[in-house]
C-alpha cells in the first residue's frame, strides 16, 4: 500500500519542520552541493537551486543523522514524487509555493540515504529544488559512482503513464510512476545512471499534441525552444529508443487535427516513415558516436499481430548500416489500456535479458 505525506496541509508542514530543529542550527545543504547525486538532465544554471523537469530525475543524499528535510517549489504543484529513505518509499504532492517539508525524522542515528525522485512528466511542470537541511551534527557523505548510465526516449509507456491505476486517466498525474516503469526498472538491474527522454502522447512524425520527440529530445528544459542540452555532460553505454506507438495510432486517423497538421489529407507513404525513424536514430548518433542504440517497440497495439511498424522500425535500422543499433520488439500485451506494473515488469525482464545476451557495455 502507498503511503502519502499529505502536501494538503502545507503550513502545519512548515511548522514541524521550524520546531524540529529549533535548538540549534540546522545543516544546510545547498542544491549544487558536490555530494549530492542527480540522475537525469537537470538545470544548474542558477546558483542555489536545481530544476527538475523530466520524469526520472531525482537527487540523492548520503549522511550520518536521524532525519532530513527538503525546501521545494513547484510550478503548477501536479508533480508527485517518491521519497526513497534507505528502502521504504512514499509520495510527496508538491506546493506551488516555496515550502520545507520534513522527509525523515526520528530514524536510527546512523547512515541512510534520501533520494527524491520524480514520477510524473515533463508537462507537469518545473519543480525548484532549493536543497536539504539535516539536523545539528548530520554528516553528508558521499555514494557510490555509478559506472554505467542508460539513456531512453519514449512516450506514455516510457513515463509509466497509469502504471498503478491500469486505466490512463488524462490530467490525473497521482498514479503515474515513472519508478515503476520497465526503463527505470531496466537501469536499476544494472545499477546505471538514468536518463529518461518521454513525453506521454509523443510520436517521432505525429503526435496527440502539437510536439513531436525531435523537437524535444535535445532540450534541457522540454518547455524551453531555447533551452539546450549538452550531450557531453553525460554518455550513456546504451541509449533506448521505444518510440511508435502514437505514431501507428495516429496514422489511422485522417481527420485528427495533428494528422492535417503533418500531413496534410493525404497518408505519408512507407518510405517515409522509415526515412522519419532512420533520421532520429541518426539524430541521437549524431550526439553517441559508440555508444549502442536499441530500437525497442512495445508493448501495447504498435505490436499487436499485423501491426506494420515494427517492420518499419527493421528497415530503418537495416538502412543504417551500423552494427551498434538493434531492434528488440515486446510482445502485445493484448489487454486494456497501458501497461500496468506486472506488464512493465515484463518488459523489463525482456530489455534486461537482450542486453545482458547482445551487449558489451
Amino acid at each position: 500500500m502507498k503511503k502519502y505525506i499529505n502536501c494538503l496541509l502545507p503550513i502545519i508542514t512548515v511548522l514541524l519542520c521550524t520546531n524540529l530543529y529549533s535548538q540549534e542550527s540546522v545543516a544546510n545543504i545547498d542544491a549544487q552541493n558536490k555530494l549530492l547525486q542527480y540522475e537525469g538532465r537537470i538545470g544548474l544554471n542558477n546558483p542555489g537551486v536545481a530544476e527538475i523537469y523530466w520524469p526520472g530525475s531525482s537527487v540523492k543524499i548520503r549522511f550520518k543523522g536521524t532525519g532530513i528535510t527538503a525546501i521545494l517549489k513547484d510550478q503548477r504543484g501536479d508533480n508527485y514524487y517518491n521519497i526513497i529513505i534507505d528502502d521504504s518509499i512514499h509520495v510527496l504532492k508538491l506546493d506551488t509555493a516555496r515550502k520545507t517539508y520534513i522527509l525523515a525524522n526520528h530514524l536510527p542515528d546512523g547512515f541512510h540515504t534520501a533520494e527524491l525522485f520524480r514520477r510524473t512528466g515533463w508537462v507537469d511542470g518545473t519543480t525548484w529544488f532549493y536543497g536539504f537541511q539535516l539536523p545539528p551534527h548530520t554528516e553528508i557523505l558521499p555514494l557510490p559512482v555509478k559506472k554505467k548510465m542508460i539513456e531512453f526516449y519514449g512516450n506514455s509507456i516510457t513515463c509509466g503513464s497509469a502504471v498503478e491505476s491500469y486505466v490512463y486517466a488524462p490530467g490525473d498525474t497521482t498514479d503515474t510512476n515513472n519508478y515503476l516503469s520497465y526503463a527505470f526498472v531496466t537501469a536499476r538491474h544494472f545499477n546505471a545512471q538514468y536518463s529518461c527522454i518521454a513525453s506521454s502522447g509523443i510520436g517521432i512524425m505525429v503526435s496527440w499534441g502539437s510536439l513531436i520527440m525531435p523537437d524535444i529530445y535535445d532540450h534541457l528544459n522540454p518547455d524551453d525552444s531555447a533551452s539546450k542540452w549538452d550531450f557531453s555532460k553525460a554518455t550513456p553505454g546504451i541509449v533506448v529508443i521505444n518510440l511508435f506507438q502514437n505514431d501507428c495510432v495516429l496514422l489511422n486517423m485522417p481527420d485528427h487535427p495533428q494528422f492535417k497538421r503533418r500531413f496534410g489529407d493525404k497518408a505519408p507513404t512507407e518510405d517515409f516513415i522509415i526515412a522519419s525513424y532512420r533520421k532520429f536514430v541518426q539524430s541521437i548518433r549524431s550526439h553517441y558516436p559508440e555508444e549502442h542504440i536499441i530500437c525497442v517497440l512495445g508493448n501495447m497495439d504498435a505490436v499487436k499481430p499485423g501491426s506494420p511498424c515494427p517492420g518499419y522500425i527493421e528497415k530503418a535500422v537495416a538502412s543504417l548500416g551500423d552494427k551498434k543499433v538493434y531492434t528488440h520488439f515486446f510482445p502485445y500485451k493484448n489487454t486494456p489500456d497501458h501497461p500496468n506494473e506486472a506488464e512493465q515488469r515484463q518488459m523489463a525482464e525482456s530489455l534486461i535479458r537482450f542486453i545482458e545476451k547482445n551487449l558489451r557495455w
